[in-house]
């Protein structure tokens, strides 16, 4: 990001924040697929990175230097994690580094999950 930009209070924004072009084009990819795999979820700022949420919060992602990190509920995080062994990972979060490519059908069927786990379960945001 620039450090003159002020804080952005929109997801545009917050995407144009980064000097990048290869990460604004990143983080747009994990914007559509975000939209795509939840099209009922509200896009907001949350913490200062773009969230989603139906009332509560379902996941976050965010851009740094080197990678984007999408987070869920560290429930969610652990019922994918035979497929994110090949990962950066934390307590709800993954790591994906801007050189590589998105994993698209796994964060689609991570995010149909924490979908589910909310409306289903109840589990709220951590």
């Amino acid at each position: 990001m620039s450090a003159a930009a002020s804080k952005p209070v929109s997801v545009d924004e917050y995407i144009a924040s980064f000097d990048d072009e290869r990460h604004r084009a990143f983080l747009t990819r994990l914007r559509e697929l975000s939209r795509a795999a939840a099209p009922r979820a509200e896009e907001s700022l949350k913490w200062g990175s773009p969230a989603y949420a139906l009332g509560s919060i379902l996941f976050v992602f965010a851009g740094y230097k080197k990678h984007a990190n999408v987070v869920f509920t560290p429930s969610t995080k652990d019922v994918f994690a035979d497929r994110l062994q090949d990962f950066d990972t934390g307590k709800g979060s993954i790591r994906l580094p801007y050189d590589g490519e998105i994993p698209t059908e796994l964060l689609t069927e991570m995010i149909a999950h924490r979908i589910r786990e909310f409306e289903v379960d109840g589990v709220k945001w951590m």
